[in-house]
């Protein structure tokens, strides 16, 4: 379960020192400090659910929810996040793992995520449309169709019927809200070689 300092210092209230029944907590691994402020009592606990209470607001996205929908070979360790109004992006590293969150324009924030739930705790993730957008985003510098092309089919080797099943309909809507020509790159392409 996920806690909160206020939560614990609750739950250790019957004791003549808390704060030291804390530190001693710690120190057996009976508690784990993913943050000031943020602990959880199973190491195990599914890494999803962390990623909005450690950095928000916040949904999954990038290579971890393309991974996660199967439009990317790799198995994915660090849990990727979009957030907004930060102007920067932000790593955390916790004894669970890696944390990393890609700052995103907010007109383009609260579309094409959903909700989901992973050990009875909630968190939000996009759908593989907005996480392939969000990818693109990160490469401003891709503006061709050709550079578009390579981009998806080889470096990130995505497989071209995973991209016919996405929904180009909301890749076209959306792409002109992130105010990038590698995301109008990326609608052109898949309107000229995908959905053809």
């Amino acid at each position: 379960m996920i806690k909160t300092h206020l939560m614990v210092m609750d739950e250790l209230a019957g004791y003549a020192s808390p704060q030291a029944r804390l530190t001693r907590l710690l120190k057996a691994g009976a508690l784990v400090q993913l943050r000031k402020g943020l602990f959880v009592d199973d190491p195990a606990t599914p890494h999803p659910p962390i990623a909005p209470l450690l950095y928000g607001p916040s949904y999954i996205s990038f290579q971890y929810a393309l991974a996660d929908a199967g439009l990317i070979p790799e198995r994915v360790r660090v849990v990727t996040s979009a957030s907004f109004n930060k102007n920067k992006d932000k790593v955390f590293r916790t004894p669970l793992g890696e944390f990393r969150y890609f700052y995103l324009p907010p007109t383009v924030y609260p579309y094409g995520i959903t909700v989901r739930e992973e050990a009875g705790l909630p968190y939000l993730i996009a759908s593989p449309e907005k996480a392939l957008c969000d990818m693109v985003y990160k490469n401003p510098s891709i503006t061709s169709l050709n550079d578009m092309g390579s981009l998806l089919l080889e470096d990130w080797r995505i497989d071209r019927q995973d991209l016919r099943n996405l929904d180009g309909a909301f890749i076209r809507w959306i792409a002109p809200l992130y105010r990038r020509k590698s995301l109008l790159a990326l609608a052109d392409w898949l309107g000229k070689e995908v959905y053809q």
